[in-house]
């Protein structure tokens, strides 16, 4: 066995010990001296190393800055701290680049340990988009609801406070986390401004001016909001008549994105001597960076065409 594959299975070993501390061993708990005051601390060697390696990443991060990172785990929905989510890709990077080395393929580790990153911040993206997909389709029935609500006798706060009880994920996160920064002093209007931001809502923006707007000049807020409620469902209809118009030439696209990885899968299974070539000389290393930047210009182009605004 060579010095590679040895120093392969050491990094895989390491790597998945980590792994198994940060799956049954981290995550935001209540600490164990808040339940049990007179209990004793048990933690072991691998659990004092991994909260030593997580408080480093937490001041490193904070040196550099971690505003943007740390809006798209709230844009997500991400109930995980930041340097939990640097460790779990250190980990995911040490892991695939030792199965990189025990292929014996220096080439493929570093390709897949590059991949970990950026799957994350994609898998982020994808949940992101999720996300406000789904705050964006339950917006009108929430609306109604607030009104039902105000015509009901309660007040704004009471109304909201409603909404986050009946609805579903991720209306009720949403509108939780207003009623629960209004009730330590923040200003109703500039919360509602950072859930339309939060969730790139146009449409919540408009509630968030006509409530502004009814709690300066007054009037019926039940009307106002019926009124916007139409107004969102009528653009929700064209939304989804647009989706699906569209559906088959993303469909189409993806397809074409999906075809040169899947003619490099098969050609790997049946003839990986032809691949080989890629690898053997400056020439086919420069070939494979000038097929990612043309996939990479593809990829834009069929995204700008499939892509429908209104």
């Amino acid at each position: 066995m060579n010095g590679i594959a040895i120093f392969g299975i050491a990094a895989v070993g390491v790597a998945a010990l980590a792994a198994l501390y940060a799956v049954l061993g981290a995550g935001n708990r209540l600490p164990l001296e808040r339940r049990r005051p007179v209990s004793e601390s048990r933690s072991g060697v691998l659990e004092r190393g991994a909260a030593a390696a997580t408080t480093a990443l937490d001041v490193m991060l904070q040196r550099r800055g971690t505003k943007v990172a740390a809006d798209l785990l709230e844009r997500a929905g991400v109930r995980m701290r930041l340097q939990d989510l640097v460790f779990f890709q250190i980990i995911g990077v040490v892991c695939v680049f030792a199965a990189g080395l025990l292929l014996g393929n220096i080439f493929v580790a570093i390709l897949l340990a590059v991949l970990v990153p950026v799957g994350t911040r994609l898998g982020l993206a994808v949940r992101i988009k999720r996300r406000q997909a789904a705050f964006a389709d339950q917006l009108d029935d929430s609306l109604q609801l607030m009104a039902g609500s105000l015509r009901a006798g309660h007040s704004l706060l009471q109304s909201l406070a409603s909404v986050a009880r009946e609805s579903e994920q991720p209306t009720s996160e949403e509108f939780s986390r207003v009623i629960n920064e209004v009730r330590v002093g923040r200003d109703l209007g500039e919360v509602l401004d950072e859930a339309g931001a939060r969730m790139a809502s146009e449409d919540f923006v408009w509630v968030s001016q006509a409530i502004e707007i009814n709690r300066e000049v007054g009037g019926n807020l039940a009307d106002v909001l019926d009124g916007v409620g139409n107004t969102i469902r009528e653009r929700n209809t064209v939304r989804r008549q647009v989706k699906a118009l569209a559906a088959e030439g993303k469909l189409s696209a993806y397809v074409l994105m999906a075809l040169p990885f899947a003619i490099i899968g098969v050609l790997a299974l049946l003839s990986p001597s032809y691949l080989s070539a890629f690898t053997s000389g400056l020439l086919g290393y420069l070939m494979m960076a000038a097929s990612v930047v043309l996939l990479v210009v593809g990829g834009l182009w069929l995204r700008k065409s499939v892509r429908v605004t209104f």
